[in-house]
């Protein structure tokens, strides 16, 4: 009987992981097929500007609910990095989030071993919700980082919208590590990341997290920064806190101040996280999502999208004209709980994605 519950279970896990190695393949690429939003949903209306705000530069609401004034790009190339898939224009941030990523770039190719950084997605213009990929992203306080090293050429358009992703995860093997893939100067990167005191967090596959927890023998003190999720297996998730003085932004609890290497770690290496949703109880009339509006969000939103824009991307690209705005402050707004209600065992942030 414990034999066949054994194998039982092994099959189980097979066919997770075909179905999540597929998802996760499309985790990497924000661009990837959904249905397109209505013409006057926060999707639609944030995903057609072009350039962001004028004045300062403030997040308004959470992480996976609001948008952002004053935002500032990364310059599409730096001496230690590179932007990617940039017909998305979604490179803009708050300037503490583009400082940030430049500081890292610099930090890892000196210490690290790290050649350069491949950034993803930071955020739209204004923030907001974007036509797919993402369910956070909306304030300018996240950005994806590929686990691809920067090539010592610059790279042409072309290949900046075409170059595939690189999973670190083993083909056939459920949520393991290829070692073939896998270095060391990986595993520094992520470390010299969650390093840095304002980052929150930095979400990785769920293989990623025990491989670190498994391996790392350096200061584990900022291990538990690196929080499992599904995807992210081709490139980690940078969530800043909300920086001083931008009190309409709705910080995220800390993350628990042990490694995360226990029980939250060993929770996705059972079924639970990789079950199908529970069907509908028979005569149960099935409620279509809606879709998420401007009014849905902070009220301060509406404002940001009417605000004028900048003169040209130039002028709003971090370490020009804007290269440090003034913060306006606002009234305060409480910390959402954390890791928004899923399971205390399964540190999932609360925009647990189909995509990310």
């Amino acid at each position: 009987m414990a034999l066949h519950t054994t194998r039982t279970f092994q099959t189980f896990l097979k066919l997770a992981f075909a179905g999540m190695l597929g998802a996760s393949l499309v985790a990497g690429d924000a661009g990837a097929e959904e249905k397109p939003p209505s013409p006057g949903s926060a999707k639609a209306i944030f995903g057609s500007v072009s350039l962001p705000s004028q004045g300062v530069a403030q997040p308004y609401g959470f992480y996976a609910k609001g948008c952002m004034s004053g935002a500032v790009a990364l310059p599409t190339d730096g001496p230690t990095w590179q932007v990617m898939r940039i017909s998305r224009n979604r490179r803009w941030g708050n300037p503490a989030m583009i400082s940030l990523l430049e500081r890292l770039s610099r930090d890892a190719a000196r210490y690290d071993g790290w050649p350069g950084l491949l950034v993803g997605d930071i955020s739209q213009p204004r923030g907001g919700p974007m036509f797919n990929g993402h369910a956070s992203h909306q304030i300018g306080l996240d950005a994806d980082i590929w686990l691809t090293p920067m090539p010592a050429h610059p790279l042409s358009i072309e290949e900046r919208e075409t170059l595939p992703f690189t999973t670190m995860l083993q083909k056939n093997a459920f949520l393991t590590i290829n070692p073939s893939v896998w270095t060391e100067s990986r595993a520094r990167l992520l470390m010299r990341a969650a390093s840095y005191p304002q980052v929150e967090r930095i979400f990785v596959n769920p293989a990623i997290k025990k491989k670190m927890c498994d391996t790392w023998t350096g200061d584990r003190t900022n291990l538990g920064k690196l929080r499992p999720i599904y995807g992210h297996d081709s490139h980690f998730h940078i969530r800043i806190k909300c920086p001083p003085g931008t009190t309409a932004c709705k910080p995220q609890a800390p993350v628990p101040a042990d490694d995360g290497c226990g029980k939250s770690l060993a929770w996705w290496f059972t079924k639970e996280p990789w079950a199908p949703p529970k069907p509908p109880k028979p005569g149960t009339k099935p409620v279509k999502p809606r879709e998420v509006m401007v009014s849905d969000l902070p009220n301060a939103c509406s404002a940001v999208l009417a605000a004028p824009s900048v003169d040209s991307i130039q002028a709003a690209t971090f370490g020009g004209a804007a290269d440090a705005p003034a913060v306006a402050p606002t009234a305060a707004v409480p910390a959402a709980a954390s890791d928004e209600g899923l399971p205390v065992i399964g540190p999932v942030p609360d925009d647990k994605p189909s995509i990310e």
